[in-house]
């Protein structure tokens, strides 16, 4: 049960990684298409903060004793 719920975790926080690089490439690729984040820097920013958080929730899984 314990890998199951480890593997879920995993599988989760990489989803949330893949998201905010996702929503990164298209403000980078088509930031005119982006009407409601008029300041593409915060916008950014924000996707950063959210890979940084389940990259840094996925290290601390891996290094937990399951």
């Amino acid at each position: 049960m314990n890998q199951i719920l480890r593997d879920a975790l995993t599988l989760k926080y990489q989803g949330d990684i893949a998201t905010a690089e996702a929503n990164i490439r298209v403000y980078l690729l088509h930031p005119v298409g982006i009407g409601e984040h008029a300041d593409i820097i915060s916008a950014i920013d924000s996707e950063v903060e959210k890979a940084a958080a389940a990259e840094e929730k996925l290290n601390w899984i891996s290094n937990l004793e399951w």
